[in-house]
């Protein structure tokens, strides 16, 4: 049985991931008809919400921000309505064992020097710290050559970086966004981060968060969807797909989640709050005149086998790529055991703490739901959820005095193994462009060709690249990737 569309031109976006909401957010404003398929009861990829059994509260598996540079992230939210939900702040919390704090963020003066006076009056950094700092990113500001081989950690050493500079600025803010040790990120990917966070203008480096939870967040981008004539199948995996050469129509195969003549219709995902598909039966096939496939890399790679020949050299730079884990704990206490919203937690094993009772308003307010969060967490992969949790309750009144008089009532953690893709040195070579190597099909995802390193930015700019791709074979020329912020300041600096 087929499901073909009438309408046309028509597009089928395989993934509800990030990239794949986006370009289809974008394809159905200009007019085409889309029909997107995702396997999981809900939408997002990496970024999604689940209902915890204890507590009852939707929660992010992990905490998700964007900053003022994410133009394509936001250019997404804009599009499908959901950009008020971004709350924003331009300071970032840094604190270390004992609770003395440092403050980071914009000031008046222009960029670069914007986020000077405030790094100048910081405490967790000495006279040697700040020197050493300066030197770096004046170095990274004159560039860092695209493709270098030369690792993050070889780059620091070179550029006699102090060891605290080391540990509480490049290993805790740059390794964070990059979601590894220094030793294994390449050095131009830590340049563009310090370029577009740092250097490029004051609103830049602004962080973002939802104010409700991403289960939320992208239920409304599932109306939007819905409310430009679009089609969102959820529990819905896809088998294979074939190029039809004489109708120049692309037929996906759905794999099906019942046998039989019929079967009881999926019920509604608690995840995301979204409703799931109808059930679909194996066989079943969905034809269109265009495919995005926007799918992480890994999923891809399983899926080249049922695709059209021709796949052979996207499976080889495919199998270059590895996953780094990200680690996420929840812990909710009966009473509030900090004012902030968020902090930087120095010398210590936990990275992050992102205070959600504060960051997002609907939750109640007279006690404290926190997540802490750890980057590049490979150390964590064997060790036990009970020993997580017991970690992060020695750790916290260290730096929060108020948590060690509080009860603990709930607990989660949350390993998010295939988090992001790495990015060490040499590794734009393994990845591919928007188009993909049959007629009429393209490829999104935060791995492909972006220029950025795994992040939502990346995603929706692949997103907003396949769509253009599309648009281009329909004759129209219209242009979706977001502009990047303007430089705006004293200087014009490097790009990689």
């Amino acid at each position: 049985m087929g499901l073909s569309v009438q309408a046309g031109p028509s597009v089928t976006v395989v993934g509800g991931g990030v990239a794949g909401l986006s370009a289809a957010c974008a394809l159905a404003e200009v007019g085409l008809t889309v029909r997107l398929l995702e396997r999981r009861p809900y939408l997002g990829g990496r970024a999604y919400s689940f209902r915890h059994p204890g507590s009852g509260e939707l929660i992010d598996n992990c905490q998700h921000v964007v900053f003022g540079c994410c133009t394509n992230v936001m250019g997404f939210y804009r599009r499908a309505g959901v950009d008020r939900q971004i709350a924003w702040t331009d300071r970032i919390t840094m604190i270390e064992p004992g609770g003395r704090r440092s403050v980071l963020g914009s000031g008046r003066l222009p960029a670069p020097l914007h986020g000077m006076p405030r790094f100048l009056a910081a405490s967790a950094f000495d006279w040697r710290d700040k020197l050493a700092l300066a030197r770096g990113l004046g170095a990274m500001m004159r560039g860092v050559p695209s493709g270098t081989s030369e690792t993050l950690a070889q780059w620091l050493r070179r550029h006699r970086q102090t060891p605290r500079a080391i540990e509480r600025f490049w290993r805790l803010v740059i390794a964070s966004a990059l979601n590894a040790e220094p030793e294994n990120i390449g050095a131009d990917y830590a340049a563009m981060v310090i370029r577009e966070l740092f250097v490029r203008s004051p609103e830049a480096g602004r962080m973002g968060m939802s104010r409700v939870p991403l289960g939320e967040l992208y239920r409304g981008v599932q109306e939007f969807l819905k409310g430009k004539g679009a089609m969102v199948q959820l529990n819905t995996a896809v088998e294979g797909a074939e190029w039809d050469h004489l109708k120049q129509k692309w037929i996906v195969r759905l794999a099906g989640r019942a046998s039989g003549s019929g079967g009881p219709p999926l019920q509604r995902d608690e995840k995301s709050g979204g409703d799931a598909a109808s059930t679909v039966l194996r066989g079943e096939t969905v034809t269109s005149d265009f495919l995005v496939l926007a799918l992480p890399f890994e999923a891809l790679g399983k899926l080249l086998p049922h695709l059209p020949p021709g796949g052979e050299p996207l499976a080889a730079q495919i199998s270059r790529h590895e996953h780094w884990p990200i680690l996420s704990v929840h812990l909710w206490f009966d009473r509030i055991i900090t004012d902030l919203e968020h902090a930087v937690l120095l010398e210590g094993e936990f990275h992050w703490l992102y205070h959600k009772t504060r960051l997002q308003p609907g939750r109640p307010q007279d006690r404290s739901y926190v997540e802490l969060v750890v980057s590049a967490a490979r150390s964590f992969s064997a060790v036990p959820a009970e020993e997580i949790v017991a970690r992060a309750l020695r750790a916290l009144p260290r730096y929060f005095p108020a948590a060690a008089a509080a009860k603990l009532l709930d607990s989660s953690v949350v390993k998010e193994q295939k988090a992001t893709f790495g990015v060490p040195p040499e590794i734009d070579s393994a990845r591919p462009p928007a188009a993909a190597p049959w007629p009429n099909a393209f490829l999104a995802g935060d791995w492909i060709r972006t220029g950025w390193p795994s992040t939502m930015e990346s995603a929706a700019r692949s997103g907003h690249l396949a769509a253009e791709a599309v648009l281009r074979k329909t004759g129209n020329v219209k242009k979706l990737l977001e502009q990047d912020l303007p430089s705006r300041g004293l200087l014009i600096f490097r790009t990689r």
